[in-house]
């Protein structure tokens, strides 16, 4: 390839890379009535800059060779800020480290183009060899709040074992989403901790966090579903007890483990409730997202839950580097009710659901809770056809 071929492979690829941001995203056909699905992800591994992977210098890159690859772009939180949706994506590298990268949208929906450089993300004294899966929050004392899991080898693991981790959360806070501030990593009882989210508001004068507690990096052990805990300071966070408020249940859509999504909605009913949960198949461990709501005042009193999932994976979701899986740890609601739900799919990209806090209300409030056992569910179920085939007969 001489020089001039190179200007054209280059400006090739930025034509085909600048099609994919500006391309429109129209929503789909049919649904379930509570929410909208859109044709293609909002965020793959495609819309990073291609600055971020190709070397454009002619003399160290003659063949135009992608230099630092990326695999992934998914799990993204999300924040409204200056009239824009900002996606905090989880934007993994081909070498398997995950870092954050901030992607804006005037819609929310389509034609996000990321900020030119990734999030500089200060290390503590113990520096994390892998962070993801961050939850932003916009808190009532003013910062925006980056919660995340921050994973790091396992000490007590022999020299054999390369796999082995531990998890824990990590804190760091911003005004603009370019300049960030770590904090201490939170201290709870439990051994691990993922997807630790940041309640938007004090509670009793105290920053209120959910938490899931684990007795392994995989394994949940112990640990029994959603927690919740207080913590007295923010820069030093630490919760001396978890109460659980959603448990793992036998045989539901999160019988092996959960945890929150994203920060939760605040309403006149209540706290809407985003949350993951994984069960066993034949095929490993599948993941849905579903949803439950909480008093206004009591935030461990669940006051709703539907039963099943809310969203599960469909089509391409399906398929990815972890298949069967959706993940949520980013939503925005707007002024006018709209609610924008960011999801990722078998960790490989991000997609948009949209839909209002009133539908969002209405299925909390109306569709029935998981009776837990099959005949029971049948007679919920036949309960609806009867009261359906009445309708129908009278208006015969």
């Amino acid at each position: 390839m001489n020089r001039n071929q190179f200007k054209r492979a280059i400006a090739a690829l930025r034509f085909r890379h600048e099609t994919l941001i500006q391309r429109r995203n129209p929503p789909l056909a049919g649904g379930n009535g509570v929410f909208k699905r859109y044709k293609y992800p909002a965020l793959t591994a495609e819309h990073t800059p291609l600055f971020w992977r190709y070397d454009f210098d002619f003399a160290s890159n003659p063949h135009l060779m992608e230099r630092l690859g990326i695999n992934a772009a998914f799990n993204s939180g999300a924040i409204e800020i200056n009239g824009k949706i900002a996606l905090v994506a989880r934007v993994e590298g081909a070498d398997r480290k995950s870092f954050f990268a901030v992607a804006e949208s005037k819609n929310g929906i389509d034609r996000f183009r990321f900020r030119d450089y990734p999030v500089v993300l200060p290390e503590t004294e113990d520096p994390d060899v892998n962070v993801y899966d961050m939850r932003v929050v916009r808190h009532e004392d003013g910062w925006i709040y980056g919660v995340f899991c921050t994973e790091r080898r396992d000490p007590k693991a022999p020299p054999g074992d390369q796999s082995s981790a531990t998890a824990q959360a990590g804190i760091a806070r911003t005004r603009d989403l370019d300049h960030w501030e770590r904090l201490d990593d939170l201290k709870s009882p439990s051994p691990q901790q993922r997807n630790v989210v940041l309640h938007p508001e004090f509670v009793n004068g105290k920053y209120a966090f959910y938490t899931r507690p684990m007795d392994e990096f995989i394994s949940t052990g112990s640990g029994g579903g959603i927690g919740f805990g207080l913590s007295d300071s923010i820069e030093h966070a630490v919760i001396h007890e978890e109460t659980i408020i959603d448990p793992k249940v036998y045989h539901t859509v999160n019988e092996v483990k959960n945890g929150q999504g994203p920060a939760p909605i605040k309403t006149a009913e209540g706290w809407l409730h985003l949350a993951h949960g994984v069960r066993n198949t034949a095929a490993g461990l599948r993941y849905v997202l579903y949803m439950f709501m909480t008093d206004l005042n009591d935030l461990t009193r669940v006051i709703r839950k539907p039963g099943g999932y809310f969203l599960a994976p469909e089509g391409e979701e399906r398929v990815g580097d972890v298949s069967n899986v959706v993940f949520s740890n980013g939503w925005v609601a707007r002024q006018d009710g709209r609610v924008f739900i960011y999801y990722g799919s078998s960790d490989t990209r991000t997609h948009v659901a949209t839909t209002t806090v009133e539908k969002l209300l209405d299925y909390c409030r109306n569709t029935p809770p998981d009776p837990l056992r099959s005949a029971a569910c049948v007679a919920q179920r036949n309960e609806l056809i009867a009261r359906n085939l009445e309708i129908l007969k009278k208006k015969r």
